[in-house]
């Protein structure tokens, strides 16, 4: 299923029923008086995630979504049948905003979360409510209120504790294989990643934690160059990021420490506190190192530290092997549970 993380729709709400203006009208009761009903409750459209759900694609191709209009009351004092609501399933994360003036509407942030987006109208009275001693014929009933509509935008933005940053084939995806059961696309060229993956890590039992891939950045991501500025909205509620650099690249005119820089750079620009989020340093592709350097290798991650100017912590590990992975797994869960956040600001994530 191709994930799609961003889609607009309509919603109409339904228009309320009318009042009826009927009279009692049975034999030998020649005055009956008003026996009009009130009409029904137009539908209200409602917005409810589902964490089974993990895409916003039914909504990419059914945009607009209307509810029925309340039924018009009847005599005999009967009202008119209220119009069902609209249930519209969204995957948790999904923030509603209106297309028109980019005001949110609605974060969905919790499994069964439920949201009204569009009030159905109310439905009118019928001329039974405006019998009065002075008034023992009444023949004004009231309108159902009209529904509403409004133009919404639909953006996803996963839930994960930890996020992947790095730049095309650094080894991001082969990482996220090492340590989780998810099994996104691994090559040896750039952009193998075209869409978010989600892998939970499990370190022991009842210890896990959710990472989340990205597709991987290059120099001008913020003013859109290349695929990851797309979908670094979804490292904006995870706790922990993780960058992830190519140690050893196989074009010796690369430079690692430019790169990390230029990465820095793009989510400094793109969003200034995505960048002050808690970071960890993966150097990955360790293997490599020891492979064509030997005892060298250690040598080369140290240089890079010190040249980026890192003071943070830092990993090194090879994704392809697993070497390193365990620790930095654990590392990073001893990370979580030592900053748990209260209640309160996990709502505000």
């Amino acid at each position: 299923m191709k994930f799609f993380d961003e889609a607009k729709i309509e919603v109409i709400s339904g228009k309320g029923g009318d009042g009826s203006g009927s009279f009692r009208r049975e034999k030998y009761i020649p005055r009956g008086g008003p026996d009009g009903g009130d009409g029904g409750r137009g539908g209200s459209i409602y917005a409810v995630a589902d964490r089974n759900i993990n895409t916003l694609i039914d909504y990419r191709y059914a945009r607009l979504h209307r509810a029925k209009n309340g039924e018009q009351g009847h005599g005999a004092d009967r009202y008119g049948k209220g119009a069902e609501d609209i249930l519209l399933r969204m995957p948790v994360g999904t923030v509603i905003s209106d297309a028109v003036t980019g005001e949110v509407v609605a974060d969905l942030k919790r499994h069964d979360q439920k949201i009204l987006l569009a009030k159905g109208g109310a439905g009118g009275l019928g001329n039974l409510h405006f019998k009065s001693s002075v008034n023992r014929t009444p023949r004004q009933f009231t309108k159902g209120e009209e529904g509403q509509s409004f133009d919404l935008k639909l953006e996803l933005k996963v839930m994960a504790d930890v996020g992947l940053l790095g730049m095309p084939n650094a080894g991001k995806s082969t990482l996220i294989r090492a340590v989780s059961a998810a099994r996104p696309k691994v090559a040896d060229y750039p952009f193998t990643t075209l869409h978010p993956n989600l892998g939970v890590v499990r370190v022991d039992t009842n210890r896990s934690f959710v990472m989340a891939d990205i597709p991987g950045l290059i120099e001008g991501a913020a003013e859109g160059a290349g695929l990851g500025h797309r979908f670094l909205k979804h490292l904006t509620r995870t706790r922990l990021l993780l960058h992830v650099v190519d140690i050893a690249p196989m074009d010796e005119a690369v430079d690692p420490v430019r790169e990390a820089k230029a990465i820095l750079n793009e989510l400094k620009k793109y969003d200034p506190e995505l960048f002050e989020k808690p970071r960890f340093l993966v150097l990955n592709k360790a293997d490599m190192l020891h492979h064509e350097k030997g005892d060298a290798g250690l040598q080369v991650c140290e240089d890079f530290i010190r040249r980026l100017g890192w003071k943070g912590k830092t990993f090194i590990v090879s994704g392809l092997t697993g070497v390193g992975c365990k620790e930095l797994t654990y590392g990073i869960m001893e990370y979580l549970e030592a900053n748990l956040l209260p209640l309160e600001t996990l709502e505000d994530l």
